[in-house]
């Protein structure tokens, strides 16, 4: 029998050799990200694995995907379910996105600590949002609408073998391999001929909108591994001779704690595909819609952490506007390290991000009391305090993402009002619960606790600080 976390583990590698056939360059990039990680490894030691395993990092990737249709995002669901991986966290990147990104998305990720350390593959996906009239227009909607029911992206045989591996937890052997066949298939790129004209009516409205609605089929947008140093492989990267997007999205580098998501990608590449023109000949054509991503990982960051990030954004974006010949890195840079703690102690002092809190094995022992506070027991040496890794993602730099490898801004009608979706609405739609990530977050910090005040005698939850 193949269990939940075998499938995902399964199906993250043949995606990823998949998709290392189909752009090769992604071949490159994890190429790069394993030595930028090997020499990183070399340099710090111990500390490189502050968050999470060298063998975890190298293996670790995340997905995306973009969907039409709530009844497509709900088989998404199922497929992924079969995986062991939930909805988590709602995402707007109409809001997000200076260009015309008419998406919502969510996250498919596993949510178990034992999970996430055996396997963390998750999948960044995307809904099309047609009743948006900011974006489409009412006969547009309405041929939009249509042509994305008339498709099937998942055979029933795939759905069938996610519903079975969900509920059982686990597939045999023979089924485990039908069904990593099919669900690897479904994201490949097909070789379909495009209709060009409808594809570049959407391509007007928005690249995303055309890359989802104007083909009937979907693929794996891009693939993205985990590296430890992301500004040393955005250099050598370039020194390769890959052209990368301008910017590394997220928090800017600095001296302090890696915080939340740092993404940059390689440029969106052309790509050839079969066009029909509207006498029905088809013609060898080209598309830009993939590209290569990479991420580095930081701490999980409270709701006032998080706060505090979105903050010294907007501070960001001001300043920039004030000095437009500086450089906007370097005066994030000067913010961050005004306002943001320089320590992990200050951060958990603050609570402005998560951790997770260990008995210390050489811990003071015969019969001496604890000190009474979590602070106190971590300061004298009775506590460790582990940083919770950030799963996630943050819908700015992944709009920014979207936008650094988009061949134009894209239409958006101002005077409209933008049609309402949440995390609710898409919780109903897929017909499971799409997941708070602080809670998430909240929960595996706070069993720790317990588990210490357990340990010790003590009640923590109530005297955290």
């Amino acid at each position: 029998m193949i269990s939940q976390w075998q499938l995902r583990a399964a199906f993250a590698a043949r995606l990823s050799e998949m998709y290392g056939r189909e752009v090769p360059a992604y071949n490159t990039l994890v190429d790069v990200s394993r030595e930028v990680n090997e020499d990183t490894l070399r340099a710090q030691g111990a500390d490189a694995e502050r968050l999470g395993s060298i063998s975890r990092v190298t293996a670790e990737r995340h997905g995306a995907i973009r969907v039409g249709t709530p009844t497509e995002l709900r088989h998404v669901a199922r497929i992924f379910g079969a995986l062991g991986m939930r909805p988590v966290g709602f995402y707007d990147l109409r809001e997000a996105a200076a260009s015309a990104v008419p998406v919502v998305s969510t996250a498919f990720r596993p949510v178990d600590a034992d999970e996430l350390a055996r396997n963390p593959f998750r999948v960044f996906t995307s809904l099309l949002t047609p009743a948006d009239p900011r974006f489409f227009d009412a006969e547009l909607r309405s041929r939009l609408e249509t042509f994305l029911a008339g498709r099937e992206l998942f055979p029933p045989e795939l759905l069938a073998l996610a519903d079975r591996a969900e509920t059982e937890r686990e597939l045999p052997e023979e089924y485990a391999e039908r069904f990593l066949h099919l669900a690897v298939q479904a994201l490949e790129l097909s070789a379909e001929p495009i209709d060009r004209a409808w594809y570049e009516e959407l391509e007007r409205v928005s690249a995303v909108a055309a890359d989802i609605g104007g083909v009937r089929s979907t693929h794996i947008n891009h693939l993205t591994p985990r590296v430890l140093d992301i500004d040393e492989l955005y250099r050598r990267m370039t020194e390769r001779g890959i052209e990368m997007i301008d910017t590394i999205q997220g928090p800017p580098g600095w001296k302090g704690p890696d915080l939340l998501l740092r993404q940059t990608s390689f440029r969106a590449l052309a790509e050839p595909r079969a066009l029909r023109l509207a006498d029905g000949s088809v013609m060898r054509g080209a598309l830009r819609v993939r590209f290569g991503e990479v991420e580095a990982r930081g701490i999980a960051l409270t709701p006032a952490g998080r706060a505090l990030y979105d903050r010294l954004l907007t501070l960001a974006d001001h300043e920039a506007a004030r000095h437009p010949a500086a450089d906007r890195t370097e005066l994030a840079r000067t913010l961050w390290a005004a306002h943001v703690p320089a320590t992990e102690r200050e951060l958990a002092a603050r609570e402005l991000a998560y951790f997770t809190y260990h008995a210390a094995p050489d811990r003071p022992r015969n019969g001496t009391q604890p000190p009474t506070t979590l602070a106190e027991l971590e300061r004298r040496g009775w506590v460790r305090a582990e940083p919770v890794v950030y799963e996630d993602f943050l819908p700015r730099s992944a709009a920014g993402i979207f936008q650094s490898n988009l061949s134009g801004a894209g239409s958006r009608n101002t005077e409209q009002e933008g049609a309402a979706y949440d995390s609710e609405w898409l919780s109903g739609a897929i017909d499971r619960e799409v997941l708070d990530p602080y809670a998430l977050y909240e929960q595996q910090q706070s069993l720790s606790i317990t588990e210490v005040g357990r340990e010790l005698g003590l009640d923590l939850n109530s005297t955290r600080r």
